[in-house]
């Protein structure tokens, strides 16, 4: 079996479209070959700065001969039409057969179609996936009408250690490659992949770039540890760094202690953010260092004293903008500067920055109450939470909105509580980040969430298949989060409808209860994702949302689970299948009859005792489940429904539900009609798979 060794060699492409990259080169071969007829057995894939590498090994040298036939026309038929068919199919009259079925007699021309060489088929296959590469963003430069990320140099392309040969726009293939930009500019020839990994190396380049990771924290982790401190370890940071290098060399850069003197935010973003650095912090107290980990690409004469030098005073420039801010933005307090607020446009059709304020302070003081907080902290945080926004420090630092708020805040004396909810009313900003800490924070984070929803609903601008710019799916997911992790009480149309009143809101009723349905609708959708996430099954999610009249999202949840528990129950799959049975039996009358079998049987046609027994016991379990569900205790709701097995099952056992008679029918059917009634208490039982 053969091996195809295909490397993509181009000016640096930006490392955060390099993995996606390697995946796509992979994929876009490999199905390539499986639809042409060559299977492999396994295949690798590789990025770094400057090449795409994908190996393919257990090809086999050329796909198999294949025989297929095509059924043409009438042995009887016109001349001019079989001569067309032999014509369109390749084939004389004697590479035909006869078939004869009842509609006659009938040329079946049988085409011999030889298997091709694979190399000849991989150099119509890759440049067919150059051409057509999914960058994100790509561009063409001088005379060439490809478009790649960066200029595409060179192509190496070998089959079983032989050249593939083919040309794209000028860039023909070969088996020359090149190492590290300046350790190892000289060019090589390489064959397979095993000599291609080996050669590379020697030419300081690490083609894997888990490796490069690896070495790079391993070394920046022994360099810390040498001088008594800690790495601030960023997996971002750190897969940025594997992308940018082929060769990472692990050295250390210093700035003056008194930039110590800055919030330890600024100081890791200025070093993330503008230099990708990774912070230290001292072992033993746990305080940031006036050291940093830089990640160079090359083994330098001077053991790096330069290229450590030239950061160092970057950074230095960095630090001293950054203390400036800092410095500029304490001497003007929160409160001065909420007017400039008003300046600036949120939305073009839902207002100002200071307009939006007014409304999430508004919302933050009610929505303390519900969560029994201090609603004057909240209130506070709330008109404070935006002013960070107009300071120096986040106009150069935007990524530090809410913590430089905090910084301020704390500064002016303001209480603590206050201060952090201004930090944290931003989270939780994904499905990793923390959810607000305190009663106040999570005030303000429900109002900013809710009151965005709310805006972009009114004016039509909601999410659409995999587009949401306003990253309104998020603020959904961090509602829900905070009400569920902090096992809070609240009602979702109770907060929505509060933050519809604050707004100019459509005028009509009606207009305001289909608005508020609709928003509704995408936090039962965003809540059935986070549910399904964290293991829940889809069919329950469906089930006890299928019922409807609840908006209070712990309690969606707890029914969710108290209804998961009854199902792995004796009790809870046989009342299962005997609900499902009667719920089958009603839907296909109902269709047939074009009518509805709902409200109470006639007792006086309940004639046979498990007909009777089973109205009983549908009365009971309903009343008893519709208690339980009222005082919010699940399981005693499927306590009582489970009592319902034995009679369902003695029902279908004894009665017949189509009776001759259609007036028993009908009332057999209504009967039926109540244990889909009586189980919607708990759940739409119709939903559940099983």
């Amino acid at each position: 079996m053969a091996e195809l060794l295909l490397e993509l060699f181009s000016e640096e492409i930006p490392a955060r479209m390099q993995a996606r990259a390697a995946e796509d080169l992979r994929a876009g071969i490999t199905n390539a070959l499986v639809d042409n007829g060559l299977l492999y057995e396994g295949a690798v894939s590789h990025a770094t700065p400057r090449r795409l590498v994908v190996s393919v090994e257990g090809l086999a040298p050329e796909t198999a001969d294949k025989r297929e036939e095509r059924k043409g026309p009438r042995v009887d038929a016109p001349e001019s039409a079989i001569e067309g068919f032999l014509k369109s199919s390749g084939v004389s009259l004697s590479d035909c057969r006869i078939l004869e079925d009842k509609k006659g007699k009938f040329y079946v021309a049988v085409i011999a179609r030889k298997g091709r060489p694979a190399p000849e088929l991989i150099a119509e296959i890759v440049p067919a996936v150059i051409k057509s590469f999914p960058w994100p963003k790509s561009m063409r430069w001088g005379s060439s009408a490809l478009r790649w990320v960066r200029p595409l140099q060179s192509i190496v392309c070998t089959f079983d250690g032989d050249v593939v040969a083919f040309e794209i726009e000028g860039v023909r293939s070969g088996n020359v490659t090149r190492g590290h930009r300046f350790m190892a500019p000289k060019a090589f020839a390489v064959r397979r992949f095993e000599d291609y990994a080996e050669r590379l190396a020697r030419a300081k380049v690490m083609l894997d770039s888990s490796e490069r990771a690896l070495t790079i924290l391993a070394e920046a982790r022994n360099l810390a540890f040498a001088q008594g401190l800690e790495l601030v370890e960023d997996e971002a940071l750190l897969a940025e760094t594997s992308g940018l290098v082929e060769w990472p060399v692990v050295l250390m850069g210093s700035f003056e202690q008194a930039f110590l003197a800055l919030p330890p935010e600024i100081i890791t973003t200025t070093l993330k953010a503008h230099q990708k650095c990774f912070a230290l912090r001292d072992a033993k107290t746990g305080a940031l260092a006036d050291r940093y980990i830089l990640i160079a690409n090359l083994i330098a004469a001077d053991g790096g004293k330069e290229i450590i030098a030239g950061n160092n005073r970057v950074i230095a420039a960095r630090l001293t903008d950054a203390k400036f801010f800092w410095d500029q933005d304490r001497r003007f307090p929160l409160e001065s500067r909420l007017h400039r607020l008003d300046q600036i446009t949120f939305h073009a059709k839902i207002g100002s920055q200071g307009q939006r304020l007014r409304r999430i302070e508004a919302l933050a003081g009610e929505f303390a109450i519900m969560l029994k907080a201090d609603p004057g902290k909240a209130r506070l945080a709330a008109r404070l939470a935006k002013a960070d926004l107009v300071t120096g420090a986040v106009g150069e630092f935007p990524e530090l909105q809410g913590v430089m708020g905090r910084y301020y805040a704390l500064g002016e004396g303001l209480d603590v509580e206050v201060a952090d909810a201004i930090r944290d009313h931003y989270k939780p900003q994904g499905p990793s980040d923390r959810i607000p800490g305190s009663g106040a924070a999570e005030a303000v984070a429900l109002a900013d969430k809710i009151d965005t929803l709310m805006g972009f609903w009114l004016i039509d601008e909601k999410p659409t298949g995999s587009k949401d710019p306003y990253a309104l799916r998020r603020a959904a997911l961090g509602v829900i989060r905070i009400i569920l992790e902090n096992e809070r009480r609240l009602g979702l149309l109770r907060i929505t409808r509060k933050s519809l009143d604050l707004f100019s809101s459509p005028a009509g009723e009606e207009e305001r209860q289909s608005l508020l349905a609709d928003l509704l609708a995408f936090f039962a959708d965003r809540l059935k994702i986070y549910l399904r996430d964290k293991g829940a099954r889809h069919d329950l999610i469906d089930a006890v949302f299928s019922v409807g009249r609840e908006d209070d999202l712990l309690m969606l949840v707890r029914r969710v689970e108290a209804l998961a528990r009854f199902l792995d129950t004796e009790d809870g799959r046989n009342l299962l299948a005997g609900v499902k049975r009667a719920t089958n039996i009603i839907r296909i009358e109902e269709k047939k009859d074009k009518r509805s079998y709902g409200g109470h049987p006639n007792s006086k046609l309940l004639i046979q005792a498990e007909e009777k027994a089973l109205a009983t016991s549908i009365a009971a379990a309903e009343a008893q489940a519709r208690r339980a569900v009222e005082a919010q205790d699940f399981e005693a709701a499927m306590r009582a429904l489970a009592k319902l097995r034995a009679p369902v099952d003695a029902f279908f056992d004894k009665v017949t539900v189509n009776a001759d008679d259609p007036s028993f029918r009908d009332n057999r059917l209504r009967l039926l009609g109540r244990i889909r009634e009586a189980t919607l208490a708990v759940a739409d039982f119709s939903k559940i798979e099983g």
